[in-house]
C-alpha cells in the first residue's frame, strides 16, 4: 500500500515538473523598450575673404603723343554667407590720383548725373582719372556689359560706365547667395585722359581700399 501511494506521488511530481517545463516553454515572452532622442547640432561660421589685387601701372605713359591710359586689376570674393555679399571701392584722398612730388592732381571723373555711371567722357581743357568694372557680380545695368577694360583707344567705347573715386564706399558688386568654392572674380577699371591740354609731367598715385563685406 505504501509502495503505490509512493508510486503515485512520484508520478504526481514528475507530472508536475513536466506541466512546469511545458508551461515555461510556452509562456509568452514580453520584451521592456525605452526610447531616447538625442539632437545633434553643427554651427558653420560666417566667413568672407578677399583676394590681394594687384599693383597697377596705367598704359601706355600719358604725354604729348598719348592722352589716355587704362589699368585693370582683379578682387577674387569667397564667402560661404547665406545671405551673399557686397565688394566697395573708395579712393584715400579726394582727388584720387595726385602728383607724388606736388600739388598737381587729376580731377576725379564728373559724371553728368551724379553718382550714376556713364560712357566716359572728358570735356576739352581737363585731364581725370576715374574707374569702372565687370565680373558675374557686376550689375549690368549700371556698370555696362563690357567684358575687358579696353585699351587706351578705346575708354569711351568699351560698354563700360565710369564713375569717379570718392572717399566713401562705392558698391560694385553684389551676390545674394553663397559663392562657388573658387570665389567670385570682380574686376576695376582705371581710365585717364586729357583732352586739349597736357597734365604736369612725373609720376601720379590713386590709393584704392576694396572691401568685402556680408550681407
Amino acid at each position: 500500500m505504501k509502495i503505490k501511494i509512493l508510486k503515485k506521488s512520484i508520478l504526481l511530481v514528475c507530472s508536475l515538473a513536466l506541466l512546469t517545463q511545458v508551461y515555461l516553454w510556452a509562456e509568452p515572452t514580453f520584451a521592456i523598450q525605452k526610447n531616447d532622442e538625442v539632437i545633434v547640432t553643427l554651427n558653420v561660421e560666417t566667413g568672407i575673404t578677399i583676394s590681394d589685387g594687384d599693383d597697377v601701372t596705367m598704359l601706355p605713359t600719358m604725354g604729348i603723343l598719348s592722352n589716355s591710359a587704362i589699368g585693370e586689376t582683379t578682387w577674387t570674393v569667397k564667402t560661404n554667407n547665406v545671405s551673399g555679399y557686397k565688394l566697395d571701392v573708395k579712393a584715400s584722398t579726394e582727388p584720387a590720383m595726385a602728383h607724388t612730388t606736388t600739388t598737381d592732381t587729376f580731377a576725379d571723373y564728373s559724371e553728368t548725373v551724379l553718382g550714376t555711371p556713364e560712357t566716359w567722357s572728358v570735356g576739352s581743357g581737363d585731364y581725370e582719372f576715374g574707374f569702372s568694372a565687370y565680373g558675374d557680380d557686376v550689375a549690368d545695368g549700371t556698370w555696362g556689359t563690357g567684358v575687358g577694360c579696353g585699351t587706351h583707344t578705346t575708354i569711351s567705347t568699351n560698354n563700360l560706365n565710369y564713375l569717379g573715386f570718392k572717399t566713401t564706399d562705392k558698391t560694385i558688386a553684389t551676390r545674394s547667395s553663397v559663392t562657388p568654392n573658387v570665389g567670385v572674380e570682380t574686376n576695376i577699371c582705371f581710365a585717364a585722359e586729357q583732352k586739349d591740354v597736357y597734365a604736369p609731367s612725373g609720376e601720379y598715385t590713386a590709393t584704392i581700399t576694396a572691401t568685402a563685406i556680408t550681407l
